[in-house]
């Protein structure tokens, strides 16, 4: 086990049990899917036997509303900075909190149940 996969181990595991991702012996399955990898991946990432990739690790960080630097090395604190500090995204206005609970919630679910969500959506939007 190296180092650097163990201690990232520890933080994954730190963020998806603070955005009350399935815990216990469903986890390792619930990664997987989620992030579209083999259960032995998933199993390694948990496992501190491996890192994921720079691209996947951003994605998890994002999702899992922890800082990529605190994901990545543990520098700094886990917490994302609020929306507030810094200029808005260049691709639009930065979402608003219910709008990333749908956001997170939507992506937790199969892409049959995604698209009857939109549908939803659209249909009481007009």
């Amino acid at each position: 086990m190296s180092a650097p996969a163990h201690d990232f181990s520890r933080r994954l595991h730190w963020a998806l049990d603070n955005a009350r991702f399935q815990g216990g012996r469903g986890r390792t399955g619930a990664l997987a899917a989620r992030y579209a990898v083999s259960r032995q991946t998933a199993r390694k990432w948990l496992g501190g036997l491996a890192l994921p990739e720079l691209a996947r690790m951003i994605e998890m960080a994002t999702e899992l509303r922890v800082s990529f630097d605190w994901l990545a090395t543990g520098r700094g604190e886990p917490g994302l900075r609020q929306v507030s500090e810094g200029p808005p995204p260049a691709y639009g206005p930065p979402l608003s909190e219910h709008e990333t609970k749908l956001l997170y919630a939507l992506r937790q679910l199969p892409p049959r149940q995604q698209q009857a969500v939109i549908d939803l959506v659209e249909g009481l939007a007009g």
